[in-house]
């Protein structure tokens, strides 16, 4: 063994620096682990989403283009499958009930959402208390929001029985169990759950805006509610379209409020396509017919998601 004790202190320091050196990996190495490790980590969930969702998507799409019935046959009969399904007069139901509740729906919770937002952008007291309130029915599920909603609006356990108890015996609020406006409750139970989001983004977005924009419209003479409308509601553009595009696509899929809620009826009357594809696929033996809607709730899905991306990315590109 080499003895160390008779060299000089910068002798052991460079020896030293030369032992370090041999133990790590070359520099060239660490760049190449630098550079790729993000990829790395990233690589399990992108293997999942791939098989998960995008492998699954084309199954679909090539299921609802074969004879599928019970099981999966992987023949090809073209456009049949979407053609019994444009025949079938529930899907033309849940096409005009998809229709009626995401209109209602959007237009309530967007415009709730906006008021609230409004509201808490004065500064009032208990402020973080009342933000917590609103946002409360979004971290509920749409399983018990649907399942509140039906002892609620149930004539024999909720509203109605509450008033007519009151003494108000011709008080009648039996919508639920009415095949004319069970589908109104739909939309009920759904702003009630969605509004509280859409007042999160938009008071992220007031609270974005410049306080001095609106001293100055002040100074000028104009009233605060004509400072919103004209001027500050205006500038929540980003904020309206990313609300829009959200709760268009939780309308869209909507399937276990309904389920819960009304289960699609009284009668069908409250099917939607997400029901129609989940009754079609597994309790009517229509596995053909059932792809075939959930590739056009798909095709539905993205003409809202791919021209709101695409603006999007356009905007990022033109502000570089």
């Amino acid at each position: 063994m080499q003895d160390t004790s008779l060299k000089s202190p910068g002798a052991l320091v460079e020896a030293g620096v030369a032992e370090v050196g041999r133990s790590t990996p070359p520099s060239g190495a660490r760049r190449w682990l630098a550079r790729h490790l993000p990829k790395l980590v990233l690589a399990p969930s992108t293997f999942v989403v791939l098989i998960a969702v995008y492998v699954f998507i084309a199954w679909t799409a090539w299921i609802s283009l074969s004879s599928s019935k019970v099981v999966p046959i992987y023949d090809f009969v073209g456009l049949e499958q979407y053609v019994r399904l444009w025949a079938t007069e529930r899907w033309h139901t849940a096409v005009v009930n998809l229709f009626v509740f995401s209109s209602l729906f959007l237009i309530g919770a967007v415009l709730i959402g906006l008021l609230l937002a409004i509201l808490l952008d004065q500064r009032v007291r208990a402020e973080g208390a009342l933000r917590a309130i609103y946002l409360y029915p979004m971290a509920l599920s749409f399983i018990v929001t649907g399942t509140a909603w039906k002892w609620i609006l149930n004539p024999g356990l909720g509203i109605q029985k509450v008033v007519n108890d009151l003494g108000w015996d011709s008080f009648v609020f039996n919508w639920i169990v009415d095949p004319h406006y069970a589908i109104y409750t739909v939309v009920i139970a759904g702003i009630w759950q969605s509004s509280g989001f859409a007042m999160a983004v938009f008071l992220a977005g007031l609270r974005g805006i410049d306080n001095s924009i609106i001293k100055a419209a002040q100074i000028e003479g104009a009233s605060l509610p004509q400072i919103y409308w004209r001027i500050i509601v205006p500038m929540l553009r980003p904020a309206f379209l990313s609300v829009v595009v959200l709760l268009s696509h939780i309308a869209i899929k909507s399937f276990d409020l309904v389920l819960a809620l009304t289960n699609a009826g009284p009668g069908g009357s409250t099917e939607l396509p997400s029901t129609f594809m989940f009754a079609a696929s597994f309790r009517r033996n229509q596995l053909g017919v059932g792809a075939a809607s959930a590739m056009m709730m798909l095709m539905t899905v993205a003409a809202i998601i791919v021209p709101y991306l695409y603006s999007e990315l356009r905007g990022r590109r033109d502000e570089h």
